[in-house]
C-alpha cells in the first residue's frame, strides 16, 4: 500500500519532510516498515498551498527515490500546508493521472488502502456521482473515485458528514455484491485552511496513520518519520479535523 505525509504550519521547505528525517517518505519509498508492500515505487505527487487560491501540484511515474526533478522542487518550495504521497498500485496502471494527490480547485485529496472488491463495485459507485463529477475523473483508481463521492455527498459543506455517508455508501455497495474484502482507507483532506483524516477499515486493521504536534505545528504520516515518542497513533474507525492547532476527533 501507500505512503503519505502532510503538513501544516509555519512555513518550511518541502525537503525537510520529505528527504531530511531518518525514515523520510523518499526512505519509505524504498522501505516502508508498517505496510503490506515495502516498496513503493508506482509514482508520486506532491500538492502545496501558498497565498493563490488553489494549491499546486506535481507529479510523476518514476520512483520517488530516483526523481531528481523530485529533489530540487522539495529544496526550493517553501508552504506552510502540503501533502506528498509515494504510491503502491493495487491493480491500476501507472500514470500521472493515477498519482495523488487529487486536487479539485482548493480541495486536496490524498488516499492509503482500497476499496475491496473494486472491478465488481466501480460500475455501482460511479453512477453515483453527476455528469459533472463524473467528467472530472481524470484516472482509473478507486482512491479518485473516492475523492469525487465525497465531493457529490457534501465535502464543501460539511466534511465529516460527506466522509461518513461515503464510507458507508461504498461498505453497501461492496455488501450487494457480496465482496468479502475489506474497505481500508487512511485518508487527508484539505482545503487551504483545515486538514481532515481519516483512519478506517471494515476489518480490525486500519492502516496506520500517525500525527506529531508542536502547536500549530503538525505532521501526519503513514509511518513516524524518526524515532520520537512525540508521534502518536491515530484512533482506528475516526476522522480528525484539524484546525491550527485544535484536533477534534469524531467516530466512525
Amino acid at each position: 500500500m501507500c505512503r503519505w505525509l502532510a503538513y501544516q504550519g509555519e512555513s518550511i521547505y518541502l525537503d525537510e519532510l520529505v528527504y531530511e528525517p531518518e525514515h523520510s517518505l523518499v526512505h519509505q519509498s524504498l522501505e516502508a516498515r508498517k505496510a503490506v508492500t515495502r516498496v513503493n515505487a508506482d509514482g508520486f505527487g506532491l500538492g502545496w498551498y501558498t497565498e493563490r487560491e488553489t494549491p499546486g501540484q506535481f507529479h510523476e511515474v518514476l520512483p520517488a527515490w530516483g526523481d531528481e526533478n523530485l529533489r530540487s522542487l522539495a529544496h526550493h518550495i517553501r508552504s506552510h500546508r502540503f501533502m506528498a504521497h509515494v504510491r503502491s498500485s493495487t491493480g491500476t496502471q501507472v500514470s500521472r493521472s493515477n498519482c495523488h494527490p487529487f486536487i479539485d480547485d482548493n480541495w486536496m485529496f490524498l488516499h492509503n488502502g482500497q476499496i475491496g472488491g473494486f472491478e465488481q463495485v466501480k460500475y455501482q459507485l460511479q453512477q453515483q456521482l453527476s455528469e459533472e463529477l463524473y467528467l472530472k475523473r481524470m484516472g482509473t483508481t478507486d482512491s479518485e473515485l473516492i475523492f469525487l463521492l465525497m465531493l457529490q455527498n457534501g465535502l464543501v459543506n460539511d466534511p465529516v458528514k460527506a466522509i461518513k455517508t461515503t464510507l458507508e455508501s461504498i461498505v453497501v455497495a461492496m455488501k450487494s455484491k457480496q465482496v468479502t474484502e475489506p474497505l481500508k482507507a487512511s485518508i487527508c483532506i484539505s482545503d487551504g485552511q483545515s486538514f481532515w483524516v481519516v483512519r478506517y477499515s471494515c476489518d480490525s486493521e486500519a492502516p496506520t496513520v500517525f500525527i506529531k504536534q508542536d502547536g500549530a505545528n503538525i505532521v501526519l504520516a503513514s509511518e513516524p518519520l524518526e524515532k520520537s515518542a512525540e508521534w502518536k497513533q491515530v484512533t482506528p474507525q475516526s476522522i480528525l479535523h484539524i484546525h491550527s492547532g485544535t484536533v477534534e476527533r469524531f467516530a466512525i
